[in-house]
């Protein structure tokens, strides 16, 4: 009898993407294999986000586009995880009966068991925890990038920000071990991977939990001592929470990438009180002033929010201003997405979708412009890049390839008569911009082929999982090398909370 497939469906955040590849590697080690592209696999998750409005729409609308082939095919399942499941629970199961399992963001490990037991039983399984039970990674997980992964040092988040769902559903910061974090990064790298992303809801806090405010830059620092391990970024960090110890760690650290992304969500003073972000855009343009001293050639990129319940004019003119002023690589822009639960749902000043739509798409049309006009200046530049899959195309008039530089830009490489796999690392020279990506059309200037490009020609992922014990582990960390001298660390402003 063959093994029955699986698929996994992604919405949402770098969390959820880390989550899902936990998923995979707890069905695979279950005995279930990856669905082949375009067949209808045995059993579909879907790990779900809640942080936009259209994402109940999206799910109901897919769970209703899989009701037909259920019906067809009683022995598959359907299964609902993420945010969404947590926040509507059996409300899933009562709008899409054909559904056989919702879990949520705190049991990702009892997947294979639930699928098992609504098998045996014919019945629905609803299990959704308020608690985490095990650190997601201590769970196995199939990476989906032989060169590239993502490194989980903390989950949950301690702020209340009036716009956000993600602490209930996320539930309270937790910390990994230094040494636990240490050694899954060791372990990918020993697998061939180049690139890791230190990855939590809020990143830079890391540390609160055992008492030590400097221990992300600690990490930082740590991580360049691992052999073989070229690129390190992170994601995301919080302004409050960024002292001037990680500034130097990212400065000083060989392969620590020259690249910040740090949510600003609104340039107007007034608006971010509302938003419970307790700093201000002094305070924030102070942080990329300093960034740009250590690194002058730091891409920077951010997250803002347009149309926050009683944004006036004068406030959106200040995120301009802000935006301006800041001169970011790019941004993520949302529309004001009300979210039931949080407290800027009931607030007064909910603003037309109209003028919204207004505000959002002027942002838009700055922000590409200042995109374009940073981007001409890599014209002429030689940049490293890494090849990846996924990352735009492979043109099939220009047979261009596509990676990431060290800044995390997209570039668009031809790579000749020379066979470049995912995973190899290139060097070329910028020979156009554009607002959202670059070009590199000339000869490659070096090609260097890499362990991980060896692995993706195979097929071979890296399968890493049960790095730490479970909840034991957010007990005291072992020492990390202690944190070079570096500058007075930025006192918090307001004493508030996110």
């Amino acid at each position: 009898m063959s093994a029955r497939t699986y698929q996994v469906r992604t919405y949402g955040c770098q969390m959820n993407v880390h989550d899902s590849e936990r998923l995979s590697g707890l069905l695979e080690d279950a005995g279930y294999t990856a669905a082949p592209e375009g067949a209808t696999a045995d059993v579909v998750v879907f790990n779900t986000c809640a942080v936009r409005e259209n994402a109940d729409n999206k799910l109901y609308g897919n769970l209703g586009h899989l009701a037909p082939a259920k019906s067809a095919n009683p022995d598959m399942q359907i299964a609902v995880g993420g945010c969404l499941a947590q926040k509507d629970r059996g409300e899933i199961v009562r709008r899409a009966p054909w559904v056989d399992v919702v879990f949520g963001t705190h049991n990702i490990g009892s997947l294979p068991t639930l699928l098992e037991r609504a098998r045996h039983n014919r019945s629905a399984e609803v299990e959704i925890l308020e608690s985490l039970e095990v650190f997601p990674s201590t769970l196995p997980a199939r990476r989906d990038s032989a060169h590239s992964g993502w490194v989980s040092i903390s989950v949950g988040c301690n702020n209340t920000c009036t716009f956000c769902i993600v602490p209930s559903l996320r539930g309270r910061e937790r910390d990994r071990r230094p040494g636990e974090v240490l050694a899954e990064v060791e372990a990918l790298v020993a697998e061939g991977v180049l690139e890791v992303t230190l990855l939590g809801q809020n990143v830079n806090s890391y540390g609160v939990e055992f008492g030590d405010r400097l221990a992300f830059g600690k990490l930082l620092r740590a991580c360049g001592g691992v052999e073989g391990l070229e690129r390190v970024r992170f994601t995301s960090p919080h302004p409050k929470d960024f002292t001037d110890d990680v500034i130097a760690a990212m400065a000083e650290t060989p392969n620590a990438c020259h690249q910040l992304h740090m949510p600003l969500q609104s340039g107007s003073d007034r608006v971010l009180r509302e938003m419970r972000r307790s700093y201000r855009s002094a305070r924030y343009l102070s942080i990329i002033e300093k960034v740009r001293a250590a690194m002058p050639d730091a891409a920077i990129t951010t997250d803002i929010i347009v149309g926050f319940p009683g944004e006036t004019e004068e406030d959106f003119q200040a995120t301009l201003d802000v935006v301006r002023e800041s001169r970011f690589a790019s941004a993520f822009t949302f529309q004001y997405s009300k979210r039931p639960g949080t407290p800027a749902a009931d607030m007064p000043g909910q603003l037309p979708k109209q003028v919204v739509q207004e505000r959002y798409d002027r942002l838009v049309q700055l922000q590409n412009d200042i995109s374009w006009q940073l981007n001409k200046e890599q014209v002429g530049r030689t940049v490293e890049v890494v090849a990846a899959v996924g990352e735009g195309r492979k043109d099939a008039d220009t047979h261009r390839l596509s990676g990431r530089a060290r800044d995390n830009r997209l570039v668009h490489f031809t790579p000749g008569t020379t066979h470049v796999r995912p995973g190899d690392v290139v060097e070329a020279v910028i020979t156009y911009a554009a607002p959202h990506h670059l070009v590199a059309d000339g000869p490659l200037v070096s090609h260097r082929r890499t362990r991980a490009g060896d692995n993706h020609e195979a097929g071979i992922r890296p399968k890493t999982g049960g790095v730490g014990l479970g909840l034991p582990s957010f007990g005291a960390p072992a020492p990390l090398p202690p944190a070079q001298a570096c500058a007075a660390e930025v006192p918090a402003l307001d004493g508030g909370v996110r």
